[in-house]
C-alpha cells in the first residue's frame, strides 16, 4: 500500500499525458503519411543498392530484414528519436518557471519521467498501427514487412519497451543538460545528432565500418532503436537478444541513477529570482 501510494502522482500524471497526448489526431495522420512517404524512400535507395551490388558480396542484413528495420523505424519513430521534446520543460528550465515544479509534493525526475514516457506512447500508438498494418497487409514485395517468426515477437515486444525507458532516461540528461548550457535547441541537437546516428537511426549498425560498430556496442543508444529492430527480423538470435536485454536493463538503471544524481545536484543549484 505504502508503495502504491508513492507511485500515485507519477501515475496520475502518466495517465493524464496521455490522455492529453491520444487528442492530437490531425497531427498523427499527417505523421503517419509522411513517415509511409519516407519509408518507400529509404527501401528504394537500400533496394538500389542491393540491386546493384557486386554478386560476390554478402551483405550483413538481407534487404528483407532491411525493409523491417526501416518500417519498425517509422512506426515507432516517436518512441525511439532523441530529438522527440517537450517544450514545455525546456521553457520551465530557461525562464526560471521551475520553481512551480520543485513545489510539487512528487520528485521532479519522477515527475518529468512520467511526463515524457506518457507522450511518447501516445503520439506512438496513434500513427504506429496504421504504419504497420499498411507494411505488413498492403505493399507488394520487396516493400512488405516480413511478421516475426516464432519468439521473435515477444522478445521484441521486451526489447522494445525496454529501449523506450532507456530512451526517455537519456532524454532527462538532456532537459538536465539545460541547466548547465542554458540553451535547449544546443543540448538537443547535440544529443539527437550523436545520440540518433550511433543507436543506427541513419544506418543500422550492421552497416557501419567495424570500429564504429565496435563503439556503439560501449554506449547505451544502440539498445534503443538497432537492437529491438534487430530482434524483431530475427537477425540477432534469441540467446543473444536475452543477453541483450540484460545489457539494456543495466545501463537502464545506471542512466536513471545517473540522471537522478545530476538533476538533483542542478536543483540545489537553481537561483529562482523575482518574488
Amino acid at each position: 500500500m505504502m508503495t502504491t501510494g508513492l507511485l500515485r502522482p507519477y501515475l496520475a500524471v502518466l495517465k493524464l499525458r496521455f490522455q492529453l497526448g491520444m487528442q492530437y489526431r490531425t497531427a498523427a495522420l499527417a505523421g503517419m503519411a509522411t513517415q509511409l512517404f519516407f519509408g518507400f524512400i529509404f527501401i528504394m535507395v537500400y533496394e538500389a543498392f542491393y540491386t546493384h551490388a557486386a554478386p560476390d558480396v554478402v551483405p550483413p542484413m538481407s534487404l528483407q530484414q532491411i525493409c523491417a528495420y526501416i518500417w519498425l523505424q517509422q512506426a515507432f519513430l516517436s518512441l525511439i528519436t532523441l530529438w522527440f521534446r517537450d517544450n514545455e520543460l525546456f521553457q520551465l528550465i530557461a525562464t526560471g518557471n521551475i520553481a512551480y515544479e520543485l513545489c510539487r509534493p512528487a520528485g521532479v525526475y519522477g515527475f518529468w519521467y512520467s511526463k515524457l514516457l506518457a507522450q511518447r506512447i501516445a503520439s506512438a500508438l496513434l500513427r504506429c498501427i496504421p504504419v504497420l498494418l499498411v507494411a505488413m497487409l498492403l505493399l507488394p514485395e520487396p516493400y512488405r514487412m516480413a511478421p516475426p517468426t516464432g519468439v521473435n515477437g515477444l522478445l521484441f515486444v521486451v526489447a522494445m519497451l525496454l529501449g523506450l525507458l532507456l530512451v526517455v532516461s537519456i532524454s532527462m540528461l538532456v532537459y538536465t543538460s539545460v541547466f548547465v548550457t542554458l540553451s535547449p535547441m544546443g543540448s538537443l541537437l547535440l544529443f539527437s545528432m550523436i545520440g540518433d546516428f550511433l543507436a543506427g537511426m541513419m544506418i543500422p549498425v550492421p552497416l557501419m565500418p567495424d570500429w564504429l560498430q565496435t563503439l556503439t556496442a560501449w554506449l547505451p543508444f544502440r539498445y534503443t532503436v538497432d537492437f529491438p529492430f534487430r530482434v524483431y527480423s530475427g537477425h540477432i538470435p534469441s540467446n543473444e537478444a536475452l543477453q541483450g536485454m540484460v545489457i539494456q536493463l543495466v545501463w537502464l538503471l545506471a542512466l536513471v541513477g545517473f540522471g537522478r544524481f545530476v538533476l538533483g545536484k542542478a536543483l540545489r543549484r537553481v537561483v529562482v529570482q523575482g518574488g
